[in-house]
């Protein structure tokens, strides 16, 4: 237990100083920058894995990075059941899909994810994650899917998270997840991002907790921030486990 609380504490400060010097940005995902933590990379790869849905929806799309990343393990998923199944695989025909939306997609960022050759399975919304006109299209994609992952990671003020967990949540599959990105703000100092608009007490955790309050289908997987012990989404991986 000694030996478990060293390397928390260790972990902690390599957060607090990775954050500081922008360590995030130092990654790629198969050539379009991802913005994430390697830990939290490999812990959404297991998720993927093991719900092996067939619909990814991300709110924020930045560079492109996640999309990507998010596209690349459905393909994976598709080429592992065609081998194990004996078929032909058709990769211009994709069953499983990304549904990326932002309010605000680059001119040369959307170029590039249109370039890649992932993006046969993803598709772009443009416009707030939030909004009755974006969220309606993003109901009719889902509704041609029946097991449903959801991502959130835009922007991360309390009021917006909050407002993206009420609508995007229950598109979520039972025994799938939410994943909610950045919840680590609540717990760095309120220096930590002074040219933003979220800080300690309105943020993603902070969102996560009044949520979970009234909507007791989801829990907080705890077991996945206990493994990776490094993670911008502490409390942020929410498991449907009821309809």
């Amino acid at each position: 237990m000694e030996k478990s609380n060293t390397l928390k504490n260790a972990a902690d400060v390599f957060m607090r100083e990775s954050i500081s010097e922008r360590y995030s940005y130092n990654f790629e995902w198969l050539g379009r920058p991802i913005i994430q933590y390697p830990q939290d990379i490999c812990a959404l790869q297991e998720l993927i894995w093991t719900v092996k849905p067939d619909l990814i929806i991300e709110t924020g799309i930045a560079h492109g990075g996640s999309l990507i990343f998010s596209a690349s393990m459905l393909a994976l998923l598709e080429m592992s059941e065609a081998v194990l199944n004996g078929e032909m695989l058709d990769p211009s025909k994709p069953k499983r899909k990304v549904l990326g939306v932002d309010i605000d997609i680059r001119a040369h960022n959307r170029k590039a994810i249109e370039a890649h050759p992932m993006y046969p399975r993803i598709e772009m919304l443009e416009g707030s994650s939030i909004s009755d006109e974006i969220f309606s299209k993003v109901k009719k994609v889902a509704a041609n899917y029946s097991k449903i992952l959801v991502v959130l990671d835009s922007n991360h003020t309390h009021d917006h998270v909050l407002s993206e967990l009420k609508l995007y949540a229950p598109l979520v599959s039972v025994e799938s997840y939410c994943v909610v990105f950045d919840t680590v703000v609540e717990d760095l100092s309120n220096d930590a991002f002074p040219d933003r608009p979220w800080g300690v007490g309105d943020n993603p955790k902070t969102a996560v907790w009044e949520y979970l309050k009234t909507h007791p289908e989801f829990e907080i997987d705890q077991a996945i921030s206990d493994k990776i012990l490094i993670s911008v989404a502490p409390d942020g991986y929410l498991k449907r486990v009821a309809s």
